[in-house]
């Protein structure tokens, strides 16, 4: 289904898991090869954040295609945000994946996931292996990426009161400063988690992996993206470390990294 914006609405799930999720999709121009991006977006941001609209709008420069979408219980996406976990956000991307595969016929993928985005990312490009899609996957940008966060950067520090209210209310709240209202962390996610982990083994990408990472970011440790490196096998494998970046990295300087990163990465020829 279209909406007025632009927007086009897919379900996915059946039944009680069934959920409205709204993407959009960036046509690429006719006779363009590059290989088309998706956008897998961070915990509690949408697909109209800063990096996001400016990857559609690289896609647009290059003439390439480019998806874009809310997981449920984000931005213009239905479904509970309490009901969200990874292994249900990841059900998502790869059904709105599989959706671009007919709708702009995308065989030649960049994946670009930030933060919780990055681990939603390289759970994706496990399936589209095993699917037999490995040739489709031409790269893979992390940026900020926060792969396993609830198992490695939540759970070793909840307090008392944070344990109790997950076993309690089956939740806990924590402040934010990227808005008014508290983050939510529910018991659910947290179990399902650990069924995702991605940082207890190596992990073959089967295509070149480019991470951006802000030293002073103060949600992700940028550690946490060198233990990731250390799992990651391969040749082709860069980290550029920003020493002042934060966990966002939309300054303009960062917006300017990010799609260089991207746009070398679509154009370089398949060796």
């Amino acid at each position: 289904m279209e909406t007025e914006a632009g927007t086009r609405n897919v379900t996915v799930g059946e039944d009680a898991g069934a959920r409205d999720i709204a993407l959009r999709l960036t046509p690429p121009r006719t006779g363009n090869d590059l290989p088309h991006f998706v956008w897998l977006g961070g915990y509690r941001s949408d697909m109209t954040g800063t990096k996001a609209v400016e990857l559609a709008r690289l896609a647009e420069r290059l003439g390439t295609g480019c998806i874009r979408f809310d997981y449920s219980g984000h931005g213009a996406s239905g479904g509970a945000f309490a009901d969200g976990t990874i292994s249900r956000w990841l059900e998502e991307a790869l059904f709105v994946i599989d959706h671009a595969r007919g709708a702009l016929a995308t065989r030649a993928m960049i994946l670009v996931g930030s933060s919780m985005g990055g681990w939603i990312a390289l759970r994706a490009v496990a399936e589209l292996r095993a699917r037999g899609l490995a040739d489709h996957l031409r790269g893979l940008v992390l940026i900020a990426p926060a792969p396993d966060f609830t198992s490695e950067l939540i759970e070793p520090n909840l307090t008392a009161a944070e344990r109790t209210s997950l076993a309690e209310r089956g939740f806990f709240e924590e402040p934010t400063p990227y808005g008014p209202d508290p983050n939510i962390y529910t018991l659910k996610l947290i179990e399902d988690g650990r069924a995702n982990r991605v940082l207890d083994g190596t992990i073959d990408t089967g295509c070149p992996v480019h991470i951006l990472q802000g030293m002073l970011d103060p949600d992700v440790p940028y550690q946490h993206a060198m233990t990731l490196m250390e799992h990651l096998v391969g040749d082709d494998v860069v980290m550029t470390l920003v020493r002042d970046g934060d966990h966002r990295l939309s300054r303009p300087e960062d917006i300017e990294r990010m799609l260089s990163v991207i746009e070398t990465l679509a154009t370089s020829k398949i060796p």
